[in-house]
């Protein structure tokens, strides 16, 4: 089995993904086309948030939103250790300094409790990660960004389509940034990425930064970047969201059904809070002597991986800024997280065969 399906959707969506392609390909408008401005009015209604800005990458959706602030050398963002790169990487970029917080263990999302202790003059912004689907404590980590007068970024790379307490993930705080990388949720067949904001004057300086900086053509009112989401990128996005409410609910269907199945087993796992829901950007367990179950997965035919093996304090390039602090959570998930087949199209005889298998192999080992 795939560990992520994209053929079935493919083939669910094929005539609607074809005909918008289509479309692009006659108008030629491959840079900027009408689909640009048609999706970001879609994603607007769908978030709530009052303005959408489609940028090349999730990662590009966190460089702009962090320059559209202004942060740069000397300025401290507060984020996790716990995530894929891109996260730490576009602070460093931005020249300013990522500053690591430890991770909840059941969630393993950032641990609002041991934000405010990391706050200094130099603090500029908290970067929370939506980890596997599912907000961080975004009621907390606002209220902390408003004590000190900073902002908030939500990297919603993997959580787009979640909630938390009734609001959509990339409405959560200031601003929010998703990918439509291939694999996330809503996802193009490429790079794409947005960022989402309330905050008129933010919005503007980020349509500017993603077209080099331009107010208007040639005329350069800041520095940018070739930021831009292809138009059959958007395209693709487009009639993907025709079936989206359909694949959230089937994303929770499945990931709750997997609970509950592994629950009754024993099997360690990722947990969701009340209060929010998880799209299930990946489906998580948590094992001792991970190589050994991965094996015996690969053996019975269950693809599996792992997101993240190394936490970013402990990569080369991101150690010097790990200062004094542990991260003894963050460290401990690293070694243990495991992540299991998931998609809208995973069948209940694909998931009991994965169930089964896990549990062979915990057995086993």
């Amino acid at each position: 089995m795939p560990f992520i399906d994209l053929k079935s959707q493919y083939k669910a969506l094929q005539p609607q993904i074809q005909e918008r392609i289509n479309r692009v390909l006659e108008h030629g408008q491959y840079i900027m086309g009408p689909e640009v401005k048609e999706l970001e009015e879609r994603l607007v209604a769908y978030t709530g948030a009052k303005y959408c800005i489609t940028v090349s990458s999730g990662t590009e959706a966190l460089l702009i939103s962090l320059m559209a602030l202004g942060i740069g050398p000397g300025d401290e963002v507060i984020t996790t250790p716990f995530t894929f790169v891109a996260t730490a990487e576009m602070i460093v970029l931005a020249g300013a300094t990522p500053v690591f917080v430890d991770i909840e263990p059941d969630t393993c999302n950032i641990d609002p409790s041991k934000i405010e202790a990391k706050i200094t003059g130099r603090t500029k912004a908290i970067m929370p990660v939506s980890l596997y689907g599912q907000a961080a404590d975004m009621d907390e980590i606002n209220a902390i960004a408003d004590r000190h007068g900073i902002a908030v970024i939500e990297d919603a790379a993997q959580s787009f389509g979640a909630e938390y307490k009734g609001k959509k993930s990339c409405n959560l705080s200031r601003i929010g940034c998703t990918s439509f990388f291939p694999s996330k949720p809503l996802g193009c067949y490429g790079d794409g990425g947005a960022i989402f904001t309330s905050d008129e004057g933010f919005a503007q300086a980020c349509r500017e930064i993603r077209v080099h900086g331009q107010s208007q053509r040639y005329v350069h009112t800041r520095i940018g970047v070739g930021g831009r989401m292809d138009t059959i990128q958007c395209a693709i996005v487009l009639a993907k969201l025709d079936r989206f409410e359909w694949e959230i609910e089937q994303r929770k269907r499945v990931g709750g059904r997997y609970n509950e199945l592994l629950d009754a087993t024993g099997v360690a796992r990722v947990q969701q809070r009340a209060d929010r829901t998880s799209v299930y950007g990946q489906y998580t367990v948590l094992v001792e002597q991970r190589a050994d179950i991965q094996k015996l997965l690969t053996d019975a035919g269950v693809p599996t991986a792992v997101h993240y093996p190394v936490p970013l304090h402990q990569q080369p390039a991101y150690k010097q800024y790990i200062g004094n602090d542990p991260m003894p959570q963050a460290e401990l998930a690293a070694s243990r997280v495991m992540s299991l087949p998931m998609s809208a199209d995973l069948t209940e005889q694909e998931q009991d065969r994965v169930v089964a298998a896990v549990s062979e192999a915990m057995r086993a080992r």
